[in-house]
């Protein structure tokens, strides 16, 4: 399963802390905590396992975390972790510097230097989303990411918005990924996080051509997985928004083997398709689907689903759910 799930209501009040703290030392890095609220401490994580990169949902209340000189020599899997702070605000010290950090900013730290963090959850369904991965993965070198430790960015407007909105984005769809999907899922997260390590710190020269024009596809990515509601979006929009050329935009999806209009299309698609495929949206007329995701034709949208999964809407949503695993298309796109 590429997703797990956890949370300390499952023991009793007074084994809640420790249970927290144990499972976050194996699915993250190990820590010293404190809480206010140690008596009861009501936690919850959900982990999207992704390979070397996992992408995590946290939800705590008040913590104190140190990681100290003596915690690393005893265990260090040698990662980055980028928070965005969904429902939290509070301070970080690492590698000398110190900051305040409010709801809608990201931050970046490192396992291998020490550091403290005091988190305050506001409310909430979730306090903070993270990515972890391997110092080895990141395409910077690890002189120039030290720049950025302890040092707030924006989640909220320009690269950082665009990271923000993916990783949510990753959290509310995390149970609809297969391992199919797992390349595709890291690759777009890690050229965003490069993207905006490197614009942060004026530092894009760094990046190799490659990298570039993979964090411009990701941007791209993530753009299109947003708009996909709005009927008016078309290989032109794309193009004007990211500040580049149609055939610019459709050489880079050249080198996929699709056309900026087909691969909208097929997004649009697999949006309906899910939808179809839920038993709690059953209620909702097919048309009703397709006009969310930016069909607004019933006919041509019947001809498009039945010509990419073999099957007509109707038919497939009143398919059974064992017919076949996770409800996955029919035929490929």
């Amino acid at each position: 399963m590429l997703l797990t799930g956890f949370s300390t209501e499952a023991v009793a009040a007074p084994e809640r802390f420790a249970l927290f703290g144990e499972i976050t030392a194996g699915s993250h890095m190990r820590n010293l905590m404190r809480s206010n609220d140690r008596e009861d401490f009501r936690a919850k994580a959900r982990v999207l396992d992704l390979g070397e990169l996992q992408v995590s949902a946290l939800s705590f209340p008040h913590l104190e975390i140190a990681r100290t000189a003596k915690v690393i020599r005893q265990s260090d899997p040698e990662v980055y972790m980028i928070n965005y702070h969904l429902g939290e605000e509070g301070a970080f010290s690492q590698a000398g510097s110190d900051m305040a950090f409010h709801t809608g900013d990201l931050t970046v730290l490192d396992s291998s230097r020490p550091f403290d963090a005091h988190v305050h959850p506001l409310q909430g369904s979730w306090s903070q989303l993270n990515v972890q991965l391997p110092h080895k993965l990141l395409p910077l070198p690890e002189k120039t990411v030290q720049g950025l430790l302890a040092v707030p960015v924006s989640g909220r407007r320009g690269l950082g918005g665009v990271l923000a909105r993916w990783l949510s984005d990753l959290n509310a769809r995390a149970g609809e990924f297969t391992r199919a999907d797992i390349p595709t899922l890291n690759s777009v997260t890690l050229d965003l996080l490069a993207s905006v390590i490197a614009r942060c710190l004026d530092a894009e020269k760094a990046l190799s051509p490659e990298a570039r024009r993979r964090a411009l596809r990701a941007q791209i990515s993530a753009y299109v997985e947003q708009h996909l509601a709005d009927s008016g979006m078309t290989p032109q929009t794309i193009a004007d928004a990211h500040h580049i050329s149609l055939r610019h935009l459709q050489q880079l999806l050249a080198e996929d083997d699709t056309s900026p209009a087909a691969w909208i299309r097929h997004r649009r698609l697999e949006r309906c398709r899910l939808d179809l495929a839920n038993p709690r949206l059953n209620s909702h007329p097919i048309q009703a689907v397709a006009a969310r995701w930016g069909f607004t034709n019933p006919t041509h949208f019947s001809r498009l689903f039945r010509t990419a999964y073999g099957i007509p809407p109707r038919d497939y949503r009143n398919l059974p759910a064992t017919a076949c695993a996770n409800r996955q298309p029919l035929c490929a796109d």
